[in-house]
């Protein structure tokens, strides 16, 4: 059987891993989660993306990895303590902007579309999805991790999960692939004309 190495780690990731730990943040993306988010960036040169779910930045330094010097992304969370260690780590890259902010508030207000949704917090995933679903471009990328069942799991969130992988496999203007890897995770691809 072939066996893969493990991807290289952004620059900043053992840093941020490190001072999550410290503060025990624990709903860090798994490295396969982030390498995947790395390639999905780089397939859109230029791009725009948004991070529902900043954390610590771990799957921001992924994100960041992986885009060119043109591109933007945008990275919403509410935790001013995670978001503190995001800044402090990831602040000074000028393709990054980090919001301080209710992701629900954000997706109510925000005129912009975006290549790639990178969905890792409640908003614009359990809440807030359609609008979510909007702003992506045709070709754009909506993605979401943790749809397989996981220890940090509250009671009854399996009902939850099960039902948004239902729905999100049934988009009718997206192109849809659920993995079984990482922490179960669903690529939708939103198609360039009506179906």
């Amino acid at each position: 059987m072939i066996e893969f190495g493990a991807p290289l780690l952004p620059a900043a990731y053992s840093r941020i891993l490190e001072r999550s730990q410290t503060i025990r943040f624990g709903m860090n993306s798994d490295v396969l989660t982030g390498s995947l988010l790395r390639t999905l960036v780089a397939s859109k040169p230029g791009g725009t993306f948004l991070e529902l779910g900043t954390g610590c930045g771990l799957g921001t330094t992924w994100m960041l990895d992986g885009m060119d010097p043109s591109a933007c992304l945008l990275s919403v969370d509410i935790d001013p303590n995670t978001h503190a260690i995001a800044r402090e780590e990831l602040g000074a890259d000028p393709r990054l902007q980090l919001l301080l902010e209710d992701g629900s508030a954000f997706l109510a207000r925000t005129p912009q579309s975006f290549d790639l949704i990178y969905a890792d917090a409640w908003p614009g995933k359990y809440s807030d999805l359609d609008r979510a679903l909007a702003l992506i471009k045709p070709g754009g990328i909506y993605f979401v991790d943790d749809m397989l069942p996981q220890p940090n799991w509250p009671e009854g969130h399996g009902v939850k999960a099960a039902a948004l992988s239902n729905r999100l496999q049934q988009l009718e203007r997206f192109r849809v692939s659920a993995l079984d890897c990482s922490t179960g995770l669903i690529i939708c691809v939103r198609s360039h004309h009506g179906h």
